[in-house]
């Protein structure tokens, strides 16, 4: 039985005096010296238990939490999950057109998953949404482009759009949406996090040397819970008018209309690998 359980079980002015300070600082230096004995990726691990507590579509870690979760992150290496880029994985096949992007599954439950992406060079995961989850992605080497958007709040979304087209009279259905990341990173470098309704939810990974992104979920996709995950094309604000819809011409190149792909991206093909880095005890 743990102290706080016996504790609780007695009655009076005992208990009720106890400085609760002290049990938690005592907590505290606990989990810290725990913490410091684990490996790298069980620390991942019993970090994001603590952190994705609720497990539900659209609830966001308080602020100290996502910070804590991320600074375990930005410190972890290829070799802290058994990865170096001379894998397999990661070599750049001659006679595909579109290069096999390897998943290594490591942990899901409810509430979180966590997996890494090994993607060779030119290697793409096309733009894709999280709906009501909190995303964090650390790039453990190479090189990698990521262009991301978020949902412009003040526009309705399947929106019936015009084509811009002198041949083309056809509407589509889209949804406006703003450029929030259009960049290249290369490792090391911090994690990035999204969220549900901002920070770039809907992104598009795009290998430029070939590099390893280890994602953290929480909650991870779910279709009975409504978590399902979302293709898209994007297309030029140019290209679509929509009654009542404008931007400054400035901002135009920011903006674009995601469009919904019907079926799987052909260009898209993952293919899952055991994980074979250091345990993670459950």
């Amino acid at each position: 039985m743990g102290i706080e359980t016996a504790l609780a079980n007695r009655k009076g002015k005992e208990f009720c005096e106890l400085p609760k300070v002290t049990n938690s600082n005592s907590k505290t230096r606990k989990n810290r010296r725990r913490y410091k004995k684990m490996s790298p990726v069980q620390k991942l691990f019993e970090m994001c238990k603590e952190v994705f507590t609720a497990g539900a579509t659209g609830v966001v870690p308080p602020p100290e939490d996502i910070q804590r979760l991320q600074s375990v992150l930005d410190v972890m290496k290829p070799e802290d999950v058994g990865l170096t880029p001379e894998l397999p994985y990661f070599r750049a096949n001659a006679g595909s057109r579109t290069p096999a992007i390897t998943y290594l599954h490591l942990h899901e439950c409810e509430n979180f998953s966590m997996g890494i992406f090994c993607l060779p060079p030119s290697g793409v995961i096309p733009l894709h949404n999280h709906p009501g989850m909190t995303v964090f992605s650390k790039l453990l080497f190479g090189t990698m482009h990521i262009k991301s958007y978020d949902w412009v709040v003040d526009v309705p979304s399947n929106t019936s759009a015009t084509v811009n087209s002198s041949q083309d009279t056809t509407t589509s259905d889209v949804r406006l949406a703003k450029v929030k990341v259009d960049s290249d990173f290369t490792a090391p470098c911090n994690a990035s996090i999204l969220y549900p309704a901002d920070g770039g939810n809907m992104h598009c990974f795009t290998a430029v040397t070939a590099c390893a992104v280890l994602d953290v979920l929480g909650p991870p996709y779910s279709d009975p819970d409504g978590r399902h995950c979302t293709y898209y094309h994007d297309r030029p604000f140019s290209d679509f008018s929509v009654d009542g819809v404008a931007v400054p011409e400035e901002e135009k190149e920011s903006h674009a209309w995601l469009q919904e792909r019907e079926i799987l991206p052909e260009d898209l093909a993952v293919v899952g690998a055991p994980y074979r880095g250091p345990k993670i005890v459950n």
